[in-house]
C-alpha cells in the first residue's frame, strides 16, 4: 500500500504535468505552424533554440528559469510587482519547468503532422470562401489531430518525469513541489526507504507505459476516424 506522502507526490505530479501541457498547448501549435509552413531568415537558429531543452542538462534549464523568473529576474520582477505572481519554489513553477522541458516534444509531433497535411486541401477551402482561421480550425487542425494527441501525451509524460529543472527552479518541498521523481530522490537518501523506492519505481514504469500506449492508441484511433471521414 502507498503511504499518504507517496499518494501526495503522485497527485502533485499529475497536477503539475497537466498544467504544464495546458500552458504549452497553444504556443506549441503556433510555433509548430510557423516552423512547418513558413520560411524565414533565422529559422535554423530558432529550430535549434526550440530543441535546446532536449540537449541541455535539465539543471541548466532550471537555473536559466531561476535567473529569468526568479524574484530578481527581469520577468520574475515584472510578474511579481504587476501581477503578484511568484513562480520559484511553488507547484506552478514546477509546472513551468515541466512545460519548458516538454515543449520540444509537443512542437516536433505537431510540426511533423502539419507538414503531412496536403496544402491543396487548405487552398480548396480558401477558394470556397473560408477565411484563414476557419480553414485552420476545420481543415488543418482536425488533420493534425493524431500528432496533437501524440505530442500532448508525450509532453505530459515528459513533464511528469522531470527532475533536474524542477528541483533547481521549484526545489523539493513536501506537499508543494515534491513530485514523483523528487519523492524517489528523497527516499533513496533515506535509510530504510528501499521498499518505498521499489513501489514508486514500479508505479513510475506503469505510468510511463500507460502514457506510451495511450499515445499510440489515441493517434491510431484518430487516424482511423480521419480515414473513415475521407472515405
Amino acid at each position: 500500500m502507498l503511504t499518504d506522502a507517496e499518494i501526495e507526490a503522485i497527485l502533485i505530479s499529475l497536477r503539475v504535468a497537466g498544467v504544464a501541457v495546458a500552458w504549452i498547448l497553444l504556443p506549441g501549435i503556433a510555433v509548430a505552424w510557423l516552423m512547418a509552413r513558413h520560411e524565414f531568415r533565422g529559422k535554423a537558429l530558432l529550430d535549434g533554440l526550440l530543441h535546446l531543452p532536449l540537449v541541455l542538462p535539465p539543471v541548466v534549464v532550471g537555473y536559466l528559469l531561476l535567473v529569468s523568473l526568479g524574484s530578481r529576474g527581469l520577468l520574475g520582477t515584472w510578474l511579481n510587482e504587476w501581477w503578484g505572481v511568484r513562480l520559484p519554489f511553488t507547484w506552478q513553477g514546477a509546472a513551468v519547468a515541466g512545460g519548458v522541458m516538454a515543449f520540444p516534444l509537443l512542437v516536433r509531433a505537431l510540426r511533423l503532422s502539419l507538414e503531412a497535411v496536403d496544402p491543396r486541401l487548405e487552398a480548396a477551402a480558401s477558394t470556397l470562401g473560408a477565411g484563414r482561421w476557419r480553414v485552420f480550425a476545420t481543415i488543418t487542425l482536425p488533420l493534425t489531430l493524431p500528432g496533437l494527441l501524440t505530442g500532448g501525451v508525450l509532453a505530459f509524460a515528459r513533464a511528469l518525469s522531470e527532475f533536474g529543472a524542477t528541483i533547481t527552479f521549484a526545489s523539493n518541498i513536501p506537499g508543494e513541489t515534491r513530485t514523483l521523481p523528487l519523492a524517489l530522490y528523497s527516499l533513496i537518501q533515506t535509510p530504510g526507504g528501499e521498499a518505498a523506492v521499489a513501489r514508486l519505481c514500479a508505479l513510475s514504469v506503469v505510468i510511463a507505459m500507460i502514457s506510451l500506449v495511450a499515445s499510440e492508441w489515441l493517434a491510431r484511433r484518430a487516424r482511423v476516424r480521419l480515414q473513415g471521414r475521407d472515405a
